[in-house]
């Protein structure tokens, strides 16, 4: 798994988890940080937007209120704030202790959210994401999901942060497609599971797919 110019020198196992809201990848990604430590692994489990102090400020912003709260320009301003803050104080620092960071969403996200979904600004934000980030992760697991299944599990869950659940359908089935495509794009860095089947199975398909990016054991 090749590392960008801005990565060398890091000597931890950055995983992202990616997907459409309600596929899933919280529970996968939850899963996967507890059988590595059962193994005696460090990892540092985290998310997006969110994963510092500063960060997480950020992500009240961005997830509650009306889908008309924010412009997708203003939002991805806000994501690549949240993500420095994030990369500063806890991504970079765990992969530099030689640890396994897992990341619920990445940049990948705000590729797809912000940059697709509701306009062409993938160039804005690649463009925002080199000056500002620099990272990407050695390895992006995305739990596919048909987008009618993955918005009714996300409604059923309520709470405050549904903004983006609240976008409706056609914006589930565009983010799902970006996620795909991007996928395709991208194939030495994603590996695309089935969301649709049971939980453990798809725990034991993930766990067999990073088997050969992770060191041995200790």
């Amino acid at each position: 798994m090749p590392r960008l110019p801005a990565e060398r020198g890091l000597t931890g196992l950055f995983l992202s988890f990616e997907g459409i809201d309600g596929s899933g990848k919280s529970t996968q990604a939850r899963r996967l940080a507890e059988s590595l430590r059962a193994e005696g692994r460090i990892v540092t489990l985290t998310r997006e937007p969110g994963g510092s102090a500063g960060a997480e400020e950020i992500r009240r912003l961005v997830l509650e209120g009306a889908t008309d709260r924010w412009s997708a320009e203003t939002e991805i301003l806000l994501f690549t704030a949240a993500r420095r803050d994030h990369l500063e104080k806890t991504i970079r620092p765990a992969l530099e202790r030689g640890e396994v960071v897992i990341c619920d969403r990445f940049a990948d996200s705000t590729r797809i959210f912000q940059g697709l979904t509701r306009g062409d600004l993938t160039d804005t934000v690649n463009r925002l994401h080199a000056l500002m980030i620099g990272i990407e992760p050695d390895l992006t697991i995305l739990i596919d999901l048909s987008p009618e299944t993955g918005l009714a599990r996300a409604t059923a869950r309520q709470g405050h942060e549904m903004r983006f659940e609240d976008m409706g359908l056609a914006f589930q089935t565009a983010a799902r497609n970006g996620f795909l495509a991007l996928a395709l794009a991208n194939p030495a860095r994603f590996r695309v599971i089935d969301g649709d089947a049971e939980p453990d199975q798809i725990a034991a398909r993930i766990r067999q797919t990073i088997a050969a990016g992770l060191p041995p054991s200790p």
